[in-house]
């Protein structure tokens, strides 16, 4: 059985790729794996880890309100966020990798995302890629 994978950080494009995760789940019949994958190193402090923390916990909320069956990853290991959801699609067979872009400006565009583009470019599955709004 496979499954939907989505890229989360706590930010618009993060919450938008959850309600699209959750959607496509729903539509497949199928679990959702939301990661959360941090760098660690010295910007992840006490305080990062607080707040990371406490936006699991309303991620959490939201998807047991949701009904989906549902994993939270949450993952603090040095490897870069492509690396991560990448390697988690292919354990798990995945359907789908559904990840958040963010709005970037017209030279921003000629360059996407360094994860977002590797994720487009080596995942064992489609990929969706949702925007804000």
């Amino acid at each position: 059985m496979g499954a939907v994978v989505v890229g989360y950080v706590a930010k618009p494009e993060g919450e938008a790729a959850v309600e699209q995760g959750i959607a496509e789940a729903k539509l497949r019949g199928v679990s959702l794996i939301v990661v959360n994958s941090q760098r660690g190193g010295r910007e992840y402090d006490d305080d990062a880890s607080l707040r990371t923390e406490h936006d699991l916990t309303s991620l959490e909320e939201k998807l047991k309100a949701s009904g989906v069956e549902h994993e939270v990853r949450h993952l603090v290991r040095g490897f870069e966020p492509a690396e991560d959801l990448i390697s988690i699609a292919e354990a798990t067979d995945a359907d789908l990798i559904v990840i958040g872009l963010r709005r970037r400006t017209p030279v921003g565009k000629l360059i996407l995302g360094s994860n977002a583009q590797r994720i487009l470019l080596d995942a064992p599955c489609p990929v969706l890629a949702v925007k804000v709004g």
